[in-house]
């Protein structure tokens, strides 16, 4: 019986940073964001048919210019407008062929609704400065600290390289 009542306590704690997430990278192999604990980290929900689309390449930069304090993490999702329909092989090959996308991508996951990411209920739920709520649409951008807490949150239209994103770095 205590054992039971273990297992369902634990269920009850909220997270308290985005490391107690369990994830699948897009090789269906498992990763935690834990592995980058001491920079900062870009959570990007990304879909390779959409407007945003370009944006790639400036997180691909980003990633780059700041590689020593900061690691971008792509999560395709297919939430909005159906943009996101490939396969894992496919958004792969289709975000290195043509945006040369070296930092990690997740499996395919859902950024909102019933079947939401728990990362992501746990991002658009958390406090920030900025706001909390549900995604509006692709590639809005979750900026955590070395500690794996959520510091700023980033519409769409925020590009990577912005200054208003690049000023916390």
């Amino acid at each position: 019986m205590k054992i039971l009542f273990l297992i369902f306590a634990t269920m009850l704690i909220a997270p308290s940073s985005v490391y107690d997430f369990k994830l699948k990278n897009i090789d269906g192999q498992d990763f935690s964001l834990a592995k980058y604990r001491g920079k900062k980290v870009l959570v990007v929900n990304t879909a390779s048919k959409c407007g945003f689309t370009p944006q790639y390449a400036e997180l691909q930069k980003l990633a780059d210019l700041y590689q020593d304090k900061l690691v971008v993490v792509g999560f395709p999702a297919n939430n909005f407008g159906q943009q996101e329909p490939g396969t894992a092989a496919e958004i792969k090959t289709f975000c290195s062929k043509n945006f040369g996308v070296t930092f990690p991508l997740s499996e395919k996951v859902s950024v909102k609704g019933d079947d939401i990411c728990p990362l992501f209920k746990y991002l658009t739920e958390a406090p920030n400065p900025d706001f909390t709520g549900e995604i509006k649409w692709n590639f809005e951008k979750f900026l955590i600290d070395e500690n794996g807490k959520l510091i700023h949150r980033f519409r769409s239209q925020t590009t990577p390289l912005s200054p208003d994103l690049t000023k916390y770095l």
